[in-house]
Parts: structure tokens; C-alpha cells; sequence
């Protein structure tokens, strides 16, 4: 039976979490999910310093500091012997009767982390896949990785329905994210993405991938594009945390460009690769 982090623990998974808790009532927290490659947390980091800012955002005091926090998911991995899969690490704000504003400051952050054992899906990512459009209908702090994620939910599910790896967001005509990644398109040998504002979660992939397009000299433009612009680019693709970079040939019955993999997103895509193996040889 895997183990989990509780609070500042590793014990069985069975763990009470208490009905009042603030996460479970009003989604009222935090969450991380680190790839592991290896055996090892990838950019985990980075990832922590996101949930700094997260924490900041939404005036919660972190249970323990980073670096403590970073040990415990080192050792949960460990513990674990997880090879391939993730980490998912979530802080609520604890359990108090259920007001709408803060509980009192006695009232202790509830953390919780596990790992999944999970595969790469290297095949969608060198083949390609379809996905969908669907209304952004988020609130306004989508930078912001908070446990309320009810309109992801409900795009993902209309991926699912309609066949299709992902729910590409617009709001209005302006495409924003996905469901559960980050959205560019190429045009003119220049790749595209959402400004990292409030209308977007700065993906951690996507971050890396900024800095890969950087070391290979391609143009990266972070400004809004419409769906009219996307449908006619010579390549879209998303990131996300595991799923890393998949070539996106078709949103609903409209294909893009020849409806293969373009030649920009696979060179980001060997670049990324590249990444996490340096990580596996460093471990061997």
C-alpha cells in the first residue's frame, strides 16, 4: 500500500481528513502536481516556488518551509519506490466550522501528498492528437493554482466526450489555456503563447519551454492570438506536467496546417526530452 504526507508525516493512506475541512468545503487551498522521471521529482523547484506564490496569493501560511517541504517529498518518492509517475501535493487552509471568511489564526494549513505510478504517453506526443474548443468560463485568477477547478472539470469532460486530448479555452475569441495545459501555435517559424497574466496558469512546462525556444533561437511571442489565427497556424501544441509537449493536428473538424506533427514543435519536443534524460543518466 503506497504511503502518503501528512502534514508533516509519511503514514498509510488511510488518513481521516476531517469533513470541515476547508479544502473539501470550499476548495479553499493549494495544489502541486511534480512529474517524476527516474525515480526523481522533476523541476520540483520550480514547482515549489509556484506554490510559494500560490500561497502568497491567497494569504496561506505554508505548514513548513520549502525546503522542509522538498525533503518530504524526496523521501515520499522514496518510500514509495515510485520510478515513473507523479507527485501530487495539496495545502488546505484546515479544518474550522464552516464560516466563508478565515478562520481563526490557531487553525493549522492541512497538507497532503502522494505519488501515482504513471507512464509517458510518447506516442501521443510523437503522433499527435485532436482537441476541442470550448468557452473559458474560469474566474479571473486563473494564475493562481487553487483547488477550484469545477469549469476544468467540466472543458476535460467535453474533451473526453468528443474523443479529444484536450479542451482548448477561449474567452470571447481569445484563446487562453486548456483544461489542464498551456496552448501554442507557430506561425511564420515564431511560436505563440498567452501573455503569463492573470487569464492563465504559467505552466511549468510551458516555462521550460520559453527557455528552450530561446536556446534555439526561435522567436517567442507571448501575446494573445484568436481562434481564427490558431486554426490557421502552421503548428499548435500544449504542455503540461507529464504530458509534457503534444503536437495538436486537428481542433474539432478543423485541420492544422497538413494535420501532421510540425518540424518547430518536434525540435522543442527532442530539446524537452533531453531534459529529463540528462536527469536519468545523473541517476544511474
Amino acid at each position: 500500500m503506497n504511503k502518503i504526507l501528512f502534514n508533516n508525516q509519511i503514514t498509510a493512506r488511510e488518513r481521516f481528513i476531517d469533513i470541515e475541512d476547508r479544502g473539501y468545503q470550499f476548495g479553499d487551498g493549494i495544489y502541486e502536481v511534480i512529474g517524476v522521471y527516474d525515480g526523481k521529482p522533476f523541476l520540483l523547484e520550480e514547482h515549489l516556488l509556484r506554490l510559494k506564490r500560490s500561497a502568497k496569493e491567497v494569504h496561506l501560511q505554508l505548514p513548513e518551509k520549502i525546503e522542509k517541504i522538498k525533503g518530504n517529498l524526496e523521501k515520499l518518492v522514496q518510500v514509495n519506490e515510485l520510478v515513473e509517475g507523479i507527485i501530487y501535493l495539496q495545502i488546505s487552509r484546515g479544518t474550522a466550522a464552516r464560516w466563508h471568511e478565515f478562520p481563526s489564526p490557531e487553525v493549522s494549513p492541512v497538507m497532503v501528498a502522494y505519488t501515482r505510478a504513471e507512464q509517458r504517453m510518447s506516442n501521443v506526443e510523437d503522433e499527435g492528437a485532436i482537441a476541442t474548443l470550448t468557452e473559458d468560463i474560469r474566474w479571473l485568477r486563473c494564475d493562481i493554482k487553487t483547488l477550484n477547478l469545477l469549469p476544468n472539470v467540466l472543458a476535460k469532460q467535453k474533451a473526453v466526450e468528443q474523443n479529444a486530448i484536450e479542451a482548448i479555452l477561449h474567452r470571447g475569441e481569445t484563446v487562453t489555456e486548456a483544461s489542464a495545459s498551456n496552448v501554442f501555435m507557430v506561425r511564420n517559424e515564431e511560436v505563440y503563447t498567452h501573455p503569463a497574466n492573470n487569464f492563465i496558469l504559467n505552466g511549468i512546462t510551458r516555462q521550460q519551454v520559453l527557455q528552450l525556444c530561446n536556446k534555439l533561437g526561435i522567436r517567442v511571442k507571448e501575446k494573445p492570438f484568436n481562434i481564427k489565427e490558431m486554426l490557421q497556424a502552421e503548428e499548435v501544441f500544449i504542455t503540461a506536467t507529464k504530458l509534457d509537449i503534444v503536437p495538436i493536428l486537428k481542433v474539432d473538424q478543423h485541420t492544422i496546417a497538413s494535420g501532421n506533427p510540425g518540424d518547430i514543435t518536434k525540435k522543442i519536443l527532442h530539446e524537452f526530452r533531453k531534459l529529463y534524460q540528462k536527469q536519468v543518466k545523473s541517476n544511474s
